[in-house]
């Protein structure tokens, strides 16, 4: 396949690439907000958690309220995980440790202190999604902008819940839907596939984005799934949603030694499809290594994600491929 790449690109040197200041700055602000609305169901189960225990008067009671027994465990300091491995007498012995050492102590003010105790873990979790936001973010904003050049070009689409893991037609309202896409389908010209974050056998490693010749009902979950047919793929690439800088180096590197192994793996199959780049944090050094590439033809399609020409130009092309 002869390789396409991206006409009249408005990337017309590597500055063009490189993540601005103002926009450094909104993706963090952008990250802040979605922390805080992630955040919302700890911080009115605390409230729960304070409204029902404040029923007893001193901390050893609270052992016999039934309906605080779980948010009793989460202040003990125990994951949902780790209560897999604990049994009854155990929960019970994590919840007396907390009571004795340190509700207790804190007289009067033991509610405070188990609510406290309740939002520390919590925050652990909570750090653990923060961890793989970025990344959804990232996602979120790729798929909102390819689903608006669908909605402009007239190009209807079919989409693969990852809640439900059923295919559905384009809704009349998409607002949000971006949320929960696995994968999405379009014809223009030809059949076209997109599958996100899957595990592809050729390259034994998981891809961020793969667009194939295929159908709907290609897709499978056994053996006899299209993403095991390496000649039907058209592109692959990699998307990086991060946003600070510090890690911008980290994340290219990942990202260029994912697509370097992603050609290998098919040259062996002597096939060539395309690759592609898609990031948030671009720093003058990588800027000049990906656009080397783009010029070369190693990489054929780029955009910085917080670019929204860009973005658009990029998504506009994956339809067209």
């Amino acid at each position: 396949m002869a390789k396409k790449l991206i006409k009249n690109s408005i990337i017309k040197s590597a500055v063009d690439l490189i993540t601005s200041k103002e926009e450094t700055r909104a993706g963090f602000i952008a990250m802040a907000l979605e922390k805080n609305y992630i955040a919302v169901p700890y911080i009115e189960e605390a409230k729960a958690l304070k409204a029902l225990s404040s029923q007893v008067k001193e901390p050893k009671d609270l052992l016999k309220v039934k309906d605080l027994r779980a948010g009793l465990l989460t202040a003990s300091g125990l994951s949902d995980k780790s209560l897999n491995y604990l049994n009854d007498d155990d929960r019970t012995i994590a919840i007396n440790g907390l009571i004795e050492k340190f509700l207790e102590p804190a007289g009067k003010g033991f509610i405070d202190e188990l609510v406290y105790r309740y939002l520390l873990t919590k925050g652990d979790a909570l750090g653990g999604k923060a961890r793989n936001l970025a990344g959804s973010l990232g996602e979120r904003k790729f798929l909102r902008s390819l689903i608006s050049v669908f909605n402009l070009s007239g190009i209807k689409y079919k989409w693969k819940d990852s809640h439900t893991n059923t295919w559905l037609d384009k809704p009349q309202e998409d607002a949000n839907v971006e949320k929960r896409i696995k994968a999405i389908y379009w014809k223009k010209n030809q059949d076209r596939l997109m599958v996100l974050n899957t595990n592809i056998p050729l390259v034994n490693k998981n891809v961020d984005v793969s667009i194939l010749q295929a159908k709907v009902e290609e897709l499978k979950d056994d053996n006899q799934s299209i993403i095991r047919q390496p000649g039907k793929f058209i592109a692959l690439g990699e998307l990086k949603g991060g946003i600070d800088p510090a890690g911008a180096d980290e994340h290219w590197k990942t990202a260029n030694s994912a697509l370097n192994r992603i050609r290998t793996s098919f040259k062996k199959k002597k096939l060539n499809p395309q690759t592609f780049f898609i990031g948030a944090a671009i720093e003058n050094a990588m800027a000049i290594e990906i656009y080397k590439q783009l010029q070369t033809g190693t990489l054929n399609g780029t955009a910085n994600l917080t670019n929204d020409d860009q973005l658009t130009a990029i998504c506009d092309w994956m339809i067209n491929l």
